[in-house]
């Protein structure tokens, strides 16, 4: 089981019967490396060669330098048909004749459907992530950009539904900021919706934390696009404090729902530092006064010591906390409760977090210093 998907792998009981098979199977796979390696030697870069570095990566996707072998097969079928390196006068902004068009789509799609396949079964394998990208890498080279952008809007489909199937995976989320990147390009933008694509991925980090809150990925690129979201549409000082209040109300509902989600207090974290001096600036409500700032300081506090009653053995919620405390204090100069119940804090995160004692220990001496 990862991230609640189940992950199932069949044990075959080791007979002798079974150990015969697997051996026969680790000469075939020794055989079929050789082969391949005979063949790139050779400098023989024909579709059979290709079709035995298919064969042998679906055995085991991880070998790296099959996958490079690869993409040196794939680029000596490529290169004939490539405007940029043919002798025909095809500048990048002009479409190649149809025929070059053709070939390398063809190539490239075809590829694009095996390296799917493979992603089904191994969905973390960063070897078959990199070789996407290699791939949509060559399209952009050596296609006109309307085929390229067709290319890239159906990676933003594949992503999105690979997605619905595992919400937390990190290599997918990776992959889903790569797209955006490249459909937000000049020369790929829809010029009828404008380049921008924020609006719409802010939606859908909305989207996959109401489906589920317990989301790192989801809560990091909502903390980068905020921000963005709200400079493209030249946020008034208003309009931005608006904003933090939705976020505010959006993270407590995850934190009162589930108070030991490490992913929810991270974004917690995030959301506090629009109330520190020195990062304030950078936030989403750079221009709060200092009453503004200490008056959301107090409403947190209050609302974690709420928190707090129901839920003594939660470390996060001690160290939120102290975070707000020390806000406080660069704030305003004072801290805003009693010195014996911080101390009362870091005595509670150092019992129930002792493998970060000395961390807890340092952040004792600083709250003394401060």
């Amino acid at each position: 089981m990862s991230h609640g998907i189940p992950r199932t792998t069949e044990i075959e009981p080791r007979t002798e019967q079974v150990r015969e098979r697997e051996l026969k199977k680790i000469g075939e796979y020794k055989e079929l490396v050789d082969l391949v390696e005979a063949k790139i030697q050779a400098e023989s870069y024909t579709v059979e060669a290709l079709q035995l570095t298919s064969k042998l990566l679906t055995l085991n996707p991880e070998y790296y330098t099959i996958w490079n072998h690869r993409r040196r097969i794939l680029r000596h079928r490529i290169a004939p048909q490539s405007p940029r390196d043919s002798s025909l006068d095809t500048r990048r902004d002009e479409e190649p004749p149809r025929e070059l068009n053709k070939g390398i789509l063809e190539l490239i799609t075809s590829d694009l459907n095996f390296v799917f396949s493979l992603l089904r079964k191994f969905p973390k394998c960063y070897w078959i992530w990199n070789h996407r990208l290699w791939l949509l890498q060559q399209a952009s080279s050596d296609l006109h950009a309307p085929a390229v952008r067709k290319i890239w809007e159906g990676e933003l489909r594949l992503v999105g539904k690979m997605l619905s199937l595992d919400s937390r995976n990190f290599h997918g989320w990776g992959y889903r900021r790569i797209v955006i990147a490249a459909l937000e390009r000049p020369e790929l933008c829809d010029k009828s919706a404008g380049p921008s694509m924020v609006k719409s991925e802010f939606d859908y980090t909305t989207r996959m934390i109401r489906t589920s809150m317990s989301n790192f990925s989801a809560w990091h690129n909502r903390s980068v696009l905020i921000i963005r979201r709200l400079d493209e549409l030249a946020a008034c000082d208003d309009e931005r404090r608006q904003m933090l209040d939705e976020e505010l109300i959006l993270i407590q509902e995850g934190l009162y729902t589930d108070s030991r989600d490490q992913s929810l207090w991270f974004y917690h974290q995030n959301l506090m530092c629009t109330f520190d001096p020195a990062f304030a600036s950078r936030g989403m409500a750079p221009n709060l006064s200092q009453y503004e700032r200490l008056t959301y300081i107090k409403s947190e506090t209050d609302k974690l010591l709420e928190m707090l009653e129901d839920d003594r053995d939660c470390k996060w919620i001690y160290q939120a906390l102290l975070q707000l405390a020390m806000l406080h204090k660069s704030t305003s100069g004072s801290w805003p409760v009693l010195f014996e119940s911080l101390c009362a804090w870091v005595v509670s995160l150092q019992a129930l977090d002792p493998l970060r004692h000395g961390r807890w220990a340092d952040l004792a001496q600083r709250v003394r210093a401060a």
